[in-house]
């Protein structure tokens, strides 16, 4: 008995659609839903009775329902459908993915005669209704597919060809295949049938010079990626002690590039010119003793290292001897070079430069950070997808391994951190200790700032009865003893307060240390602009503040050495001789993070005062990065307690700008404007503040003539106006947050993307249990209908068989 169809699919046909073969470029407008596809299929399912009652008898005598999710089997009408469904098609049918890219082929070569969607049939979709997929093809239909996608490759060009295959979702082997068959005979270029052997021989020259030309663009690049500085030590860093200590290098990296850039402006623009043109010194020139490199005095003070030694003079050409005052007389025929004017515009654009730098990295940083919005389903990702197949070196594949390994750590953790409840008194007692290691720790930092402020009026008062110049580093000593004691000290208290999350614990650890350098860096600031400008009134104060950043930069990279050795090293023997135990030192990433945030806010306190300060933090900074590379891998330990440092890159960029850059933009803006200079050193040495060399200048400007009239109002309106400023910073603040919400708002549409996904699949799910109970309904009815139908038949009929 024929069963009723469960629905009819109407599929209206337009004129245009006669003779039209829809694009695989445009399934996504023509294809019907899913729903209509999944009925399509049942009802294809549902004309095959075999397959039921096959079914119907290997279920007969069970009453269990097997629905989706359960430890049953789907029904084989369930399974076809299952495997008929666009999402398995694609993927597992090579016809399927023959056929499709053939289609693609067409579309390339046919661009001009592009049909309208309005002219396409509305329920088009030419991977499964066009060609009638299986899962298993037969070779005879798959070779005609192959044979026609071979011709449509052959007339494309390299560059589509070579693009189309590299997209392609089959096996290399099936690639390689498909390219030797597309590609053309010798005497059948593109192009240049018909033609001589010279064509066909320049073709041939021509197509050897791009492939040299590729070759080579391909070892340029591998050859620029081997040249990137520290990169085989960043993956062995990052492979053995995760991302976390990962972070603090590639900090260090970073600090390492704004120095060479803010550098190499102060070398072009302030430190070549005035090294060509030497002024006079005032005095004979003191003998280096090699104490110099401690204290920056003595031979260092006459040299292009200080401000006292650059002239106030329009560089001509050396000058005999200082004239009325202090200025040289300009040589006829030479090129001016305005000395005060480059210092004051060299610093200010080398701050400027560095801060959109700073601001751009930060930007870039939290995008890359935030952008994803959580770790939730990148276990699959890490473990499935991590491995670079293009590795086969076996120390490349061991680091490899390593950094999947330490990944893996580090999501389970924050897996399992999310996981662990907390109860009510378990937060109420980690906040009472919070608070109380709070109070403790600020009192620390106040205790250390009223130490330097004491110690340092202390050395003001004895540096005038004793002029020592070994002196000269016990404040610098003793400032750097406090900044390596109070983390201890801080660290210590941090014991009373266990943390559940080793990222809280870091952040923690990092803002007591960074309100410990701010309190001491505030302390020094007031010292140099407040005292020393007073006490040194009739002397060049600014080469004083220069030696004094240079001393607390070279004290702190020698206590910094110390620390290192002690700390680290002589831990790990006696842990490992005396105490007999395996345990290492952790690497503590706060504190050394603060230290290089603290060496980095020296440096820019001390770029107007002593421009070579970049260079020998630069200097610093390699010697800090080889010697904390030897001491992690030789002394330290991988993190205990694993964790995920995803944003700690934008928390030290965020550092570095907002407290260390944003504070000595300050400290260098009050010294421009409102601190009157020395009189007898530096290139402002005859004005009342250094901005007003930029006033000279426009006043010089004025009296040139009506040629350069349009750059005093350009001082005037664009410099000197407060408005511009604060608009030029109102617009830099707007360009931040700006692009803080464009990365709230991706965050927030890959959450709903995350959740349209979900939905899908839930969707399809759904379908699927209703298709397969509406197939178990249909089972019933059949083995219902059957018994009725035994049930009918006369016992007679039976009986009379039986004896037959």
């Amino acid at each position: 008995m024929a069963q009723p169809l469960p629905f009819v699919l109407d599929v209206p046909e337009t004129p245009g659609d006669q003779g039209q073969e829809p694009s695989p470029y445009d399934e996504s407008e023509v294809h019907d839903s899913f729903q209509q596809l999944i009925q399509e299929q049942s009802w294809r399912a549902a004309q095959e009775g075999l397959e039921l009652q096959q079914r119907a008898r290997q279920a007969a005598g069970s009453g269990q329902h097997t629905l989706l999710g359960s430890e049953g089997t789907h029904s084989a009408a369930t399974l076809r459908i299952l495997a008929s469904m666009p999402s398995r098609t694609i993927g597992r049918s090579r016809g399927a993915i023959i056929s499709q890219y053939y289609n693609r082929t067409v579309q390339l070569r046919r661009r001009s005669s592009r049909p309208l969607l309005g002219n396409l049939v509305r329920s088009a979709r030419p991977s499964l209704r066009m060609y009638d997929l299986e899962l298993d093809p037969r070779a005879q239909e798959e070779e005609e597919k192959q044979s026609l996608l071979v011709r449509e490759l052959q007339s494309l060009a390299v560059a589509q060809r070579d693009h189309m295959l590299r997209g392609m979702p089959l096996s290399l082997a099936e690639k390689r295949s498909l390219r030797e068959k597309s590609r053309t005979p010798r005497g059948k270029w593109r192009g240049q049938r018909g033609h001589g052997s010279i064509f066909s021989c320049c073709g041939w020259l021509r197509y050897a010079c791009v492939l040299t030309l590729h070759s080579l663009g391909l070892a340029l690049l591998s050859s620029l990626q081997a040249l990137t500085p520290w990169r085989y030590a960043l993956k062995r860093i990052g492979g053995q002690f995760g991302s976390s200590v990962l972070s603090y290098f590639l900090f260090l990296k970073t600090l390492l590039a704004f120095n060479a850039l803010l550098l190499l402006l102060l070398l072009a623009f302030m430190v070549g010119p005035q090294a060509a043109f030497p002024p006079a010194l005032p005095g004979p020139v003191p003998v280096c003793t090699g104490l110099e490199l401690l204290t920056g005095a003595g031979c260092f003070t006459h040299t292009v290292m200080y401000y006292g030694h650059y002239s106030n003079a329009t560089l001509n050409q050396p000058c005999a001897g200082p004239l009325e005052g202090g200025r040289c007389s300009p040589g006829a025929g030479s090129l001016p070079y305005n000395m005060p004017l480059a210092y004051l515009f060299t610093v200010g654009v080398g701050f400027f430069i560095t801060c959109i730098t700073l601001v751009y990295s930060m930007a870039h940083s939290f995008g890359e950070s935030y952008r994803v919005g959580s770790t939730s389903g990148i276990h699959a990702i890490t473990v499935f997808c991590s491995w670079d197949y293009k590795v086969t070196q076996k120390r490349a594949s061991r680091l490899q391994q390593d950094n999947i390994r330490t990944r893996l750590k580090e999501l389970l953790a924050e897996w399992q951190l999310r996981q662990s409840p907390r109860s009510v008194c378990r937060r109420l007692r980690q906040a009472a200790a919070l608070g109380l290691t709070w109070l403790l720790c600020l009192g620390t930092a106040l205790g250390c700032a009223v130490a330097v402020h004491v110690f340092s009026e202390f050395m003001i008062q004895s540096l005038e009865a004793a002029g020592k110049e070994a002196a000269l580093l016990v404040l610098p000593l003793v400032v750097g003893l406090l900044n390596l004691g109070a983390p201890y000290l801080c660290r210590i208290l941090a014991a009373l307060e266990p943390h559940d999350s080793p990222v809280l614990e870091v952040y923690v650890a990092i803002c007591r240390n960074l309100i410990l350098k701010l309190a001491i860096l505030g302390t020094l600031c007031y010292h140099w602009l407040g005292r020393r400008v007073g006490v040194l009134r009739g002397q060049c104060w600014e080469d004083f503040v220069g030696q004094e950043l240079y001393r607390f930069l070279v004290m702190d990279f020698i206590l910094m050495l110390l620390d290192t050795l002690f700390g680290e090293l002589v831990w790990r023997i006696i842990s490992e001789k005396k105490l007999k135990r395996r345990r290492k030192p952790e690497f503590d990433i706060a504190r050394n993070v603060l230290e290089l945030i603290y060496g980095q806010t020296l440096t820019w306190l001390g770029v107007l005062f002593s421009p070579l300060l970049p260079a020998v933090q630069i200097i610093k900074l390699l010697l800090v990065f080889y010697i904390k590379k030897a001491s992690l891998l030789a002394n330290c330990q991988a993190p205990r307690r694993p964790w995920l440092a995803s944003h700690m890159s934008t928390v030290f960029l965020t550092l570095l700008c907002f407290p260390a850059f944003l504070g000595t933009a300050v400290f260098l803006c009050y010294a421009v404007w409102h601190v009157k200079p020395s009189g007898i050193c530096g290139p402002f040495r005859t004005l009342d503040t250094m901005y007003e060399a930029g006033r000279v200048w426009v006043r010089h400007l004025e009296a040139g003539g009506p040629r350069v009239s349009w750059l005093p109002w350009v001082h005037q309106y664009l410099v000197e106006n407060t408005f511009f400023v604060f608009l030029v910073s109102a617009l830099l603040l707007a360009v931040i947050y700006l692009n803080i919400q464009v990365v709230r708002g991706q965050r927030k549409v890959i959450c709903l993307l995350k959740e349209q996904i979900s939905n899908e699949g839930e969707d399809k799910i759904f379908l699927i249990n209703k298709l397969h109970s509406i197939y178990e309904r249909k089972e019933r009815e059949e083995r219902s209908r059957v018994r009725t139908g035994q049930a009918a038949i006369p016992p007679t009929l039976l009986t009379d068989e039986r004896d037959a």
